[in-house]
């Protein structure tokens, strides 16, 4: 039974279906967020286990898989990967013929060459079709560098080939060196936007917000939401955490002013460039239109592309396509299919479903342009962030440009049809019902299949984080909890009908801690929700930040968590996008929202009821303290006062919301909501809905006041 995974005492209804769900890794049953032990139900047991390669149709069948699980392993020379944690004895397990020789060597990624040594530990021979099979287990030795090495093993027949992973004990990024506080802002870039900006916030933007924060407020970090790429066609997918891909960024960040070819644009070119950008720079509080911008950008990226590169810059374009390599090659024949085709490559013809068929091999060569197209644009991306970090560090930020990892892709996207081999099908991710989504959430997005992804050793995640950690100094990762355990939700079921599916946690926690250390970033895993105490400790120990957020922290029987008693490892805030700025959220929005779109399981009075009380216990406790004069004060005192709380906590990292600075009052994101709610298309404006621009934020009416709840020299100093 996996770590955490409730005990039922082997006492079950359904012992075969049960048995079957243990052996892949699917929890029957798991503890919600009130603490009651709930069951899944049979049919999503089942459905769940078919995702995964198993067949629970009748007992023939569930023995049949049982004893293809149980054979699995038996069948392999080796593990496909083997996941270390360094200065600690590893093992790998071999397979050959009983008493037959076999030697195991380990090849560094630096060309260094190490022999494993046989440990003398005994294990059963077993029959295996026919065959009598031994295992011999070889020792890793703990002084193996971190990294990525080879494993191999020769016996007569030949010789068999493993991925060993050595992953550090603990992350130590260079930000947290010492013990001072860090504190940022928190911004969803589209929405700051400049006078220069073509109707929404971009990577020059964000730039300019890291250097102005860094330099005038003593910032060390700037969190943004998820910069993914979605389809390049519209309607261009508004959400930053419905992705068709996590690896790649999104081109409708790219400033085209800031293309070092758009210097050298005819005068007509850039006369029809400044066309294009001119509708989209008036200051407006309308809903951001994602399509009219990316229509425009689209436009003029054709015409700076005119420009030929210089030598110097045709080497640095080359040098990057070569290290992206193939997922980069894929994902830019998906755009460019994408665009001839549609965004849903389930209904693109049978040849071009799969990124290795020979029509896709000839459909990229008949179209080339069209893929190199979207390959130059990665490149100019690539570029453009590497200058936004830049700009952050060369002011002084500590950490700089802190980068968000959506929990996963659109089913219909390009990282889904690149590397459906390691996705479930027929399955998506989200989370059982909890006190803020009642109902619980479909995310719609296909999960890795753990067995597949170990299979392909890692490397699809590895990569992943490889090019998002390129050009920052952290990422938060949103949702770690499902690099443990996650919430299946069969197709066509509701977000409630779901089973947990356990992940090897120590393999991609190890592995996203190998790849930052290698970037010198941090890592902040948003833990929030239903998780068990064993996975904020598992994060702990590996140098791993987690989450709190003020109105989340309460104890044992809804209690107040006193903020001296909050996790110090941790990135504390007031505010979390999926929630309202604090201006709206003591407003009573969240509340008014989910109530308005029926999203509520309670009476509506009881739910605004329950809320007031629940935020009038934070209001007074900021009275308590002396940070508030009253919890009946103006708005504007009360977000003050409940950002003294947060500054008053141990926490390493502190972050203030970009919207609580200008007094904003709407929710970037309703979760639960689809095409009910704007998500992700809210402009920043003021509490009056007037739209405030990126040069406006030094004069924001709360900017003093909230930045002085986080300049005290200590964590937790008292303020003035």
């Amino acid at each position: 039974m996996s770590a955490g995974q409730p005990d039922r005492g082997g006492c079950t209804d359904t012992p075969s279906l049960d048995e079957l769900a243990r052996a892949y890794g699917v929890w029957v049953d798991y503890w919600d967020q009130a603490g009651v032990l709930r069951r899944s139900s049979d049919d999503a047991i089942a459905r769940v286990l078919r995702a995964l390669g198993a067949d629970p149709t009748d007992e023939a069948t569930i023995a049949a898989s049982l004893e293809q699980r149980d054979l699995r392993d038996w069948r392999r020379t080796m593990p496909p990967v083997v996941v270390a944690v360094g200065a600690r004895y590893a093992h790998i397990w071999v397979h050959v013929p009983h008493g037959t020789a076999v030697r195991v060597w380990i090849e560094l990624e630096d060309g260094g060459v190490i022999e494993a040594q046989q440990s003398d530990r005994w294990v059963d021979p077993r029959e295996v079709d026919g065959r009598l099979i031994g295992e011999a287990t070889f020792v890793v030795p703990p002084e193996i560098p971190l990294g990525w090495h080879a494993v191999k093993a020769a016996t007569d027949d030949g010789v068999s080939e493993s991925v060993l992973v050595v992953t550090p004990e603990r992350l130590h990024p260079a930000a947290l060196a010492g013990d001072a506080r860090l504190w940022g802002l928190m911004a969803q870039i589209y929405s700051v936007r400049s006078r220069r900006s073509w109707g929404i916030g971009d990577l020059a933007d964000l730039g300019d917000l890291a250097a102005w924060s860094g330099h005038d407020l003593g910032a060390d970090f700037v969190l943004v939401n998820p910069l993914h790429a979605a389809a390049p066609v519209v309607p261009m997918t508004p959400s930053p955490y419905l992705p068709a891909t996590r690896r790649f960024p999104n081109p409708i960040y790219v400033r085209i002013e800031g293309i070092a070819e758009f210097a050298y644009l005819s005068g007509s070119d850039r006369k029809a460039v400044r066309r294009l950008a001119k509708p989209l720079r008036k200051p407006t509080a309308d809903l951001l239109d994602r399509d009219a911008v990316w229509a425009a950008k689209s436009a003029a990226l054709e015409i700076v592309r005119r420009v030929p590169l210089s030598p110097g810059r045709q080497a640095s374009y080359d040098a990057y396509v070569e290290r992206e390599g193939r997922g980069l090659i894929d994902f830019a024949t998906w755009c460019a299919i994408a665009e001839s085709r549609g965004a849903t490559w389930s209904d693109w013809p049978e040849g071009l479903r799969h990124p290795d068929s020979a029509e896709v091999a000839a459909w990229r060569a008949a179209h080339a342009d069209r893929v190199e197209r979207h390959l130059w644009m990665q490149w100019l991306l690539d570029q453009q962030m590497e200058q936004t970090q830049a700009a952050a560090v060369d002011v002084g930020m500590r950490a700089g440009i802190i980068h968000d990892l959506a929990v996963g892709v659109d089913g219909d996207g390009a990282d889904a049809w690149a590397l459906q081999d390691v996705l479930a099908e027929g399955v998506s991710v989200g989370c059982p019902p909890d006190m803020y989504n009642q109902l619980g959430q479909d995310w719609a997005q296909p999960p890795w299949r753990p067995d597949a992804l170990a299979d392909a050793a890692y490397l699809p995640y590895r990569d992943m984080l490889r090019t998002l950690l390129r050009h920052c100094g952290g990422i938060r990762v949103d949702h770690i909890l499902g690099l443990f355990r996650q919430w299946w939700i069969p197709a066509g079921a509701t977000a409630a009908e779901g089973a947990y599916v356990t992940f090897d946690h120590e393999a991609l926690v190890g592995i996203l801690a190998l790849e930052a250390q290698r970037a010198g970033a941090l890592v902040i895993g948003e833990d929030l929700g239903t998780v068990e105490p064993r996975v904020a400790d598992f994060l702990h120990e590996r140098g791993i930040l987690g989450t709190s957020i003020l109105w989340f922290e309460r104890g044992e029987g809804g209690v107040l968590r006193q903020p001296e008693h909050w996790r110090a490892d941790v990135l504390a805030s007031v505010a979390v996008h999926d929630l309202p700025p604090t201006a709206g959220y003591l407003e009573g929005e969240h509340v008014r929202i989910r109530a308005e779109l029926g999203l509520l399981s309670t009476a509506v009075d009881d739910e605004r009821a329950a809320d007031e009380a629940a935020t009038r216990e934070w209001l007074d406790l900021a009275v308590d303290r002396g940070w508030l004069e009253s919890a009946d004060a103006d708005v504007d005192a009360c977000v003050v006062g409940l950002h003294r709380l947060v500054a008053a906590s141990p926490a390493r990292l502190v972050g203030i919301a970009l919207p609580d600075l200008v007094g904003d009052v709407r929710a970037q994101n309703q979760p639960g909501t689809d095409q009910e709610y704007p998500n992700w298309r809210v402009p920043l404006t003021d509490r009056k809905g007037v739209p405030v621009a990126l040069e406006d934020l030094p004069r924001a009416p709360l900017l003093d006041a909230l930045i002085a709840t986080v300049r005290p020299a200590a964590p937790g100093a008292p303020l003035g």
